[in-house]
């Protein structure tokens, strides 16, 4: 007779493989977020202050426009 084993349970297992691949994701997304908040510092940067007027943003926003998701 075959029995199968309906207790045990591989909730919150995860294997070595899975938390690198994770880790992985995870320097990669901030790289990207990191590289993305230059890019935007960078051309807000470059803008005049009438213009940066012009879309509702001063000098001393440009840091919180970048930092922001």
């Amino acid at each position: 007779m075959t029995t199968y084993n309906t207790n045990s349970t591989t909730f919150g297992t995860t294997s070595v493989a899975a938390r690198i691949s994770g880790a992985v994701h995870s320097a990669i997304d901030a790289a990207v977020f990191w590289n993305d908040a230059r890019l935007t510092r960078n051309a807000l940067t470059s803008l005049s202050n009438r213009e940066l007027e012009d879309i509702g943003l001063s000098r001393g926003d440009i840091e919180t426009v970048a930092r922001t998701r």
